[in-house]
């Protein structure tokens, strides 16, 4: 039922055509997996069969191996021009090496030659899987591919990067995926970290290294305060979802925590990442866009979690 003023029914109907068109969008969307989901994860898992009925969405697995071997057949001279180039947009390089770059970028060609062959709408990346076997991390490929459209995500998780894909397809934005790093209940406060952030959603960055293994090439971003919005989707069908409004307070830059990171204060709750948390990653886009959020998951009848 639309109701109000007309400049109000206006923006419902244009907030319920989100939703709608949104819906329809995410149908057919292919998912990659690449490796697998990182153990420690607290609620990443998804019934893939689940998901398709649900959502119309195909998760495909794919080994590392195929990673690996065109890793391999890149060679330095097919990325040294766009290494130089985003170097060039940094503000400062404080670790990591000019082969380090190079290994990352190498890494990023691989990853998005499998999103072309595999015609990948979205892909999840066995992070930790690579320091072992080619000495660098997925922080650079996941930002990049991000900046082009791709939504990316880290250590395998079905559930963020599902959330990275909603987030895409209802806002068009690109989605920071962070960790609950410190949090403040008497101010409502929490300081939201990861090591790879799409570096057109932040104002500047600065080249770093991985800060849980100190190797390959990560990004610290520089984000602009204002208001943001954080969404969570959940569940083996991924019926549950978490979201809120608040602000961005400051760019923290604490050493024993990973490198981007976001002070935020949340319109709701901040305990409720101490009560029932949907995992441990979520999701923060710039702006408000809660009320879309809102209207997409009731209309495909999920339950929202506080």
């Amino acid at each position: 039922i639309i109701h109000g003023t007309i400049p109000n029914m206006v923006k419902q109907l244009i907030d319920h055509h989100k939703a709608f068109a949104a819906q329809r969008e995410v149908r057919g969307k292919r998912i990659g997996v690449v490796g697998y989901s990182s153990p420690w994860l607290v609620a990443s898992n998804v019934d893939y069969l689940l998901a398709k009925r649900r959502w119309g969405i195909e998760f495909i697995d794919i080994p590392m191996e195929e990673v690996y071997c065109l890793f391999y057949q890149i060679k330095d001279d097919d990325i040294g021009y766009e290494a130089s180039v985003f170097a060039n947009r940094a503000i400062a390089c404080r670790e990591g090496t000019p082969e380090d770059l190079l290994k990352a970028m190498r890494l990023y060609q691989a990853v998005k030659i499998i999103c072309e062959k595999k015609k990948l709408d979205a892909v999840t990346l066995s992070c930790f899987s690579l320091i072992e076997k080619l000495g660098t991390t997925g922080c650079l490929a996941l930002a990049l591919l991000n900046d082009e459209g791709i939504p990316a995500g880290c250590e395998g998780d079905l559930q963020s990067i599902f959330t990275l894909l909603i987030a895409k397809t209802l806002t068009g934005q690109a989605g920071f995926m962070a960790n609950p790093a410190f949090i403040n209940d008497d101010l409502n406060e929490i300081v939201m970290a990861h090591c790879t952030i799409a570096t057109k959603m932040v104002d500047q960055f600065i080249i770093r290294n991985h800060f849980e293994t100190e190797t390959g090439i990560a990004i610290q971003g520089i984000l602009h305060p204002g208001g943001i919005t954080m969404i969570k989707c959940a569940g083996e069908c991924l019926d549950e979802y978490f979201v809120s409004t608040g602000q961005l307070i400051e760019n923290t830059n604490y050493i024993n925590a990973c490198l981007t990171q976001a002070r935020i204060k949340l319109d709701k709750p901040v305990d409720y990442f101490m009560r029932n948390p949907l995992g441990n990653h979520h999701i923060i886009l710039m702006g408000d866009h809660e009320k879309v959020i809102h209207k997409f998951m009731q209309l495909n009848s999920c339950k929202l979690v506080e």
